[in-house]
């Protein structure tokens, strides 16, 4: 029984994680598309982005406990989802921000982030 419930919430904590990198890839990219300054060129770097991101996010916000969506924490979440969007930067190819873009793109996913159900980011 106690094995069925660990079989279990490991299977949803996969689920979660698949469906986050999922929500995030296709809010980023969504973002991309209406922010200047923003430019994902394939859907290999939207999916690679899309893992980065919510592994920084995670990341952050385990050892910074920092909510590290756009209106999670007010300015420090959303300066904090502009610095995740700029540091993929470098880690993703054909993943391209400016600072500007970067900026506007955190306000974008926090306005998409309120319509797509599920934390994206």
């Amino acid at each position: 029984m106690a094995e069925n419930e660990k079989d279990r919430d490991e299977k949803l904590n996969l689920t979660s994680i698949l469906l986050r990198v999922v929500l995030t890839a296709i809010v980023v990219g969504i973002a991309a598309f209406f922010t200047p300054g923003f430019s994902i060129n394939n859907l290999w770097s939207l999916l690679i982005a899309g893992v980065v991101i919510a592994g920084l996010n995670f990341i952050i916000e385990k050892f910074a406990g920092i909510d590290a969506s756009p209106f999670g924490r007010g300015i420090t979440g959303f300066i904090v989802a502009a610095l995740i969007l700029f540091v993929t930067r470098y880690i993703v190819p054909g993943f391209d921000i400016t600072i500007i873009g970067a900026v506007l793109g955190a306000l974008a996913v926090g306005i998409i982030d309120m319509v797509v159900p599920g934390k994206a980011f």
